[in-house]
């Protein structure tokens, strides 16, 4: 962190954060609703450091005092959006449930080796307080709240609002958007307050998604295709950006870090494309497809053609690269995007998923023209399942994926996985041309659980990180 008297969480920029300490650990929620095995979620610490001895260890375990919670994303208390206040400190880890719609949070300051669980906000003060549930995104803000986007209602219709914390207390203060203005369907969000512009993405109804995917539903309305457009000053939701098919399920959205940047990308996963959004010259905003990755057809599986998925999506800190993972095809991509509007394919690398040349699927017509991959086996682990969530390191030279995307689907998709729970990798990154590289002496194994196989979602580094800091 550059030298500075009193100053608060985090750092003064992006590219000062590419300069931080090396990351030492991780924080990962691992999952058993869906696989059968009776206990409890759990926030799993990770040591990443290869200069130690419990190194791809898994060296603490917090679970939450109930079951069925479904942990998956996580945020902070605090970031480098209260950069400048001495009194913030990024000590508290939420993590918001998205089944049961409790929130956790977690005291990672005290010992960051070994969390413990601070408060827990039922779910009552979210239905009641807000009309939510299921919540997903957290994000702090410069004013010390927190928010969290949430995907549904109480009955499980969907529902993009978004719930307001204290950040000393953590209680429900209640809703950020105006009364009745509420998205059709929530999911991740991100906001860009010099430009007075906070953009959120949709998923779908919780009732219909919670229990697996059915393509029915997806034509039936269940699952959305737009980005919203809202006022960061006023609340007040501003434009609806409708995607189309192309822009089916759109998921993860990135702001440049730049905080002067009016710019961006989503992810939309079942359409496997990326869009590109911006603020016109006339002050609103418009969005295009600049990435495309094509359906194969194949024999095999559930449907005639398998699209990529695209599921996490990261930009690294200086804007340079834009990284994705294709959660069914089973691989991770990275693109030059210094042509926003022309994004550069300049490392792949696959790491499982539905394609592999051993198993059941056999692709027919492939608008790639590329071989079926082999398996990929670390240390004598067979990868089941495929590449999803994504973290890079600040200085952007190592990648860690995890292969679980959401339980239901999980097991749908990837029976096996279930099986044999998730693992955790990671990618060693050229950032100076672009390429992927297994690092094949790194693997974090969530099959040899003290409780039994676990799937390991989301990650986190206690220091910050590119997808949970914001700059204003």
């Amino acid at each position: 962190m550059a030298n500075c008297s009193g100053c608060g969480p985090g750092y003064r920029s992006p590219l000062d954060a590419m300069k931080g300490p090396r990351e030492q650990i991780v924080y990962l929620p691992c999952v058993y609703r869906s696989t059968g095995i009776q206990k409890s979620d759990y926030l799993a610490t990770v040591d990443v450091d290869p200069k130690s001895a419990t190194y791809c260890q898994v060296i603490h375990r917090l679970p939450m005092p109930n079951l069925g919670d479904e942990l998956h994303h996580s945020g902070w208390n605090a970031c480098s959006s209260c950069f400048g206040d001495a009194s913030k400190k990024r000590n508290r880890l939420i993590l918001p449930s998205l089944m049961s719609s409790r929130i956790y949070v977690v005291d990672v300051g005290t010992d960051p080796k070994a969390p413990q669980l601070h408060k827990m906000v039922e779910p009552t003060e979210l239905f009641w307080k807000c009309n939510l549930a299921n919540p997903h995104t957290s994000h702090c803000l410069g004013s010390g709240q927190i928010m969290i986007s949430c995907l549904g209602d109480p009955s499980g219709n969907g529902k993009g609002g978004f719930a307001l914390l204290d950040g000393e207390t953590f209680d429900v203060i209640g809703n950020w958007e105006h009364p009745g203005e509420a998205a059709p369907f929530g999911y991740d969000f991100w906001y860009q307050p010099r430009h007075n512009v906070m953009i959120s993405t949709e998923w779908g109804a919780p009732k219909y998604l919670a229990g697996g995917f059915n393509p029915a539903h997806v034509a039936e309305g269940h699952y959305g295709s737009s980005l919203h457009i809202w006022d960061w000053t006023t609340h007040e939701k501003l434009q609806t950006l409708d995607l189309g098919p192309e822009g089916a399920i759109p998921l993860e959205v990135r702001f440049l870090h730049d905080p002067d940047a009016t710019e961006g990308f989503v992810g939309c996963a079942l359409s496997s494309s990326v869009f590109r959004f911006y603020k016109t010259p006339k002050g609103d905003w418009e969005a295009e497809k600049v990435i495309s990755v094509p359906n194969k057809k194949v024999e095999g599986w559930a449907l005639p053609e398998m699209p990529g998925l695209i599921t996490d999506i990261l930009i690294s800190l200086d804007d340079r690269f834009l990284y994705f993972s294709n959660w069914l095809h089973g691989d991770i991509r990275q693109y030059d995007i210094t042509n926003r509007r022309k994004p550069r394919l300049v490392g792949q690398v696959f790491l499982g998923g539905s394609l592999v040349d051993d198993g059941p699927v056999k692709v027919v017509d492939d608008p790639d023209n590329k071989p079926q991959p082999p398996p990929r086996i670390i240390k004598g682990r067979r990868v089941t399942g495929a590449p999803q969530m994504l973290q890079l390191s600040l200085d952007g030279q190592r990648l860690y994926v995890t292969t679980s995307l959401f339980s239901a689907w999980d097991k749908q998709f990837y029976p096996e996985m279930i099986r044999d729970g998730s693992v955790m990798m990671q990618i060693d990154v050229n950032t100076v041309s672009g390429g992927l590289t297994l690092n094949e002496k790194f693997l974090v194994d969530f099959g040899k659980e003290p409780d039994g196989p676990v799937l390991a979602h989301e990650l986190r580094y206690p220091g910050g990180d590119c997808t949970s800091d914001i700059w204003i």
